[in-house]
């Protein structure tokens, strides 16, 4: 008979949690399940072992180099699409998600199927201890709906991720195969679930989220101490998020104008976001803070992006933005200085023509810097498109405006030329003409590298070319289907997955594009 695949246990991911007086958390490997769960102060150990996780690598038997959690999904999605390349191949390091060409990695535990099943399952599993112990755990009821609202969070979290990476945007696909839904504590042994479908998947996603946002905001975490940590307004955040890719405006607006009213949050200027490396930056609503004993080194987002850091990955595999976006962006936005415009000749480090600096590494010597998860500036995008989707236009301009005459001396002569409409450009290099092209397109540049392009093209319909004039493209995958219900926009599920669950066999296989 088989059995599900085998994930992390409670105990086992613990390993990971944080020293730092800041998570105020020991070490806890060595303390049973149970009585980690006996009461919400010591169930903020396991919280914190979940975080530490979404930036670690060991999410694969090879290859972690590649496999750093949840900035390296968000690398890779984005250089799946068009606006992201790099300039050289190195050891091959997310060029391949760069050609489209890991679907031959399902068979072992090396490539992408496995090592993000096997991460965002781990968060999951991990998180359903947390909610299993909701009724039995010690401790205030504040503290239990802070620590049990992060738990689901991550869960609503870990579940989205999963939906746009195994199977199609939701809209127009709902009836597709979904993934599994573990919403109890596993254990070795334990049966495995089908796929079901992907409508079923996101009713647990909103469920989810929903009851995420109702614990944390009656809780002592409204607004979480740490950064690294989900409060109400994260969570808000996340929900914006999901209903953008249902196509629920209404409601993905209202999530995003809650998340803007976390206390003190503000949008600050390119000047003032530096590398984007610091979670105490006024405009994170979410981030993972890096300290030098927690530094994964090599296999992490900025030894992958900075190229000016000697003896690091990015230093031989620069990460650039494509030259027909850059060539969009007008003069006067400060955004501009995030890459190099175009050289006479390329030069060691970042001296190469859209070269990218808007990532730098904060500390050389212990080659750390935060993880920047989700931005004020993403909430504002998120909302404005919502709106410009409904048809208000004024408040979508107004919204936009808030972003973009921070950005552009010259945005309000700009927006004033768009036309009040949400059809926007088929050709994602076209001229912009609509409000709804300068919205999109203001997304582009400010999350470029940050959110994964790829789900934005999915949920548009949007497909692209990369064989434009003039292209800086290293892989034009010219002879490959890059419309936006693509196949090689999904990764086919992974072969350990389908030996190892009596509910997933060949036939619930995923379309494989060698």
């Amino acid at each position: 008979m088989k059995k599900i695949l085998s994930i992390f246990s409670l105990v086992g991911l613990l390993a990971f949690s944080s020293c730092s007086d800041d998570l105020n958390t020991e070490p806890t490997n060595k303390v049973s399940g149970s009585v980690i769960m006996a009461d919400a102060s010591s169930a903020e150990a396991a919280i914190n072992g979940i975080y530490r996780a979404m930036y670690v690598s060991g999410w694969s038997t090879n290859w972690a180099s590649e496999n750093f959690g949840q900035t390296s999904i968000n690398l890779l999605a984005d250089l799946m699409a068009e606006d992201h390349l790099m300039l050289e191949q190195g050891q091959g390091w997310f060029y391949e998600d760069y050609r489209l060409n890991v679907h031959g990695d399902y068979t072992n535990k090396n490539g992408r199927s496995y090592s993000i099943w096997n991460f965002y399952y781990t968060l999951v599993s991990n998180a359903n201890y947390i909610i299993g112990a909701e009724n039995t755990m010690g401790g205030t009821p504040e503290a239990i709906k802070n620590v049990v609202g992060q738990a689901y969070a991550i869960r609503a979290f870990s579940y989205y991720y999963l939906a746009q990476l195994f199977q199609q945007t939701y809209v127009g696909h709902e009836q597709k195969p979904g993934i599994p839904l573990y919403n109890e504590p596993t254990v070795a042994g334990s049966i495995g679930k089908g796929r079901g479908t992907l409508a079923e998947v996101y009713t647990q996603i909103n469920a989810d989220i929903n009851n995420a946002i109702s614990l944390l905001g009656e809780s002592s975490g409204k607004v979480q101490k740490h950064p690294s940590h989900i409060d109400y307004y994260v969570a808000n955040g996340i929900k914006a998020r999901i209903a953008l890719t249902q196509h629920e405006y209404a409601t993905a607006a209202a999530a995003a104008d809650e998340a803007l009213k976390r206390p003190n949050l503000k949008l600050i200027s390119v000047k003032d976001l530096g590398g984007n490396n610091s979670v105490k930056s006024a405009d994170v609503l979410w981030g993972y803070e890096i300290i030098p004993d927690q530094s994964t080194q090599f296999a992490s987002f900025f030894s992958h992006m900075d190229a000016d850091v000697e003896g690091k990955y990015a230093s031989k595999a620069r990460q650039c933005i494509s030259s027909a976006l850059y060539k969009m962006i007008p003069a006067t936005d400060d955004r501009m200085a995030w890459w190099r415009g175009q050289l006479a000749e390329n030069g060691s480090g970042s001296n190469a023509s859209y070269c990218q600096i808007k990532f730098k590494m904060a500390d050389h010597k212990t080659s750390t810097g935060d993880y920047l998860v989700m931005r004020a500036e993403e909430m504002v995008l998120i909302k404005a498109e919502a709106l410009c989707h409904q048809e208000q236009f004024a408040q979508a301009r107004q919204a936009i405006s808030t972003l973009g005459t921070l950005r552009d001396s010259k945005f309000a002569d700009r927006l004033i030329n768009r036309i009040d409409s949400k059809t926007y450009n088929l050709d994602t290099n076209a001229p912009l003409q609509t409000l709804m092209d300068e919205i999109l397109f203001q997304r582009r540049i400010e999350l470029w590298g940050e959110s994964g392009r790829i789900f934005d093209l999915q949920r548009l319909g949007l497909g692209y070319n990369r064989t434009y004039a003039g292209s800086n493209h290293t892989q034009k995958v010219a002879t490959k289907n890059t419309n936006a219900a693509s196949d090689l926009f999904i990764l086919p599920l992974p072969q350990s997955e389908i030996d190892g669950n009596e509910n997933i066999n060949t036939n619930d296989q995923n379309p494989i594009v060698q």
